[in-house]
């Protein structure tokens, strides 16, 4: 799954450690998000897009290999 988390962060200027409490999870969690090596959960996918006001599919995009997964 693709993020634009990254990006989000950058505009609203905010760390990774801050992304993190704002939604309860290690700065080690986002890290992996924001590198797709972790796909959040839907709650926590809908708290990362509530932090930046935001809906889930303008932060999160399924990419080809999710289709094929399923």
């Amino acid at each position: 799954m693709k993020n634009n988390i990254r990006v989000q962060r950058a505009v609203k200027r905010i760390t990774q450690q801050q992304l993190a409490e704002a939604v309860g999870v290690s700065r080690q969690t986002i890290n992996a998000i924001e590198a797709g090596k972790y796909v959040p959960s839907s709650v926590l996918a809908l708290k990362i897009a509530s932090v930046f006001g935001q809906s889930f599919d303008s932060i999160f995009q399924l990419d080809d290999d999710d289709w094929k997964k399923s």
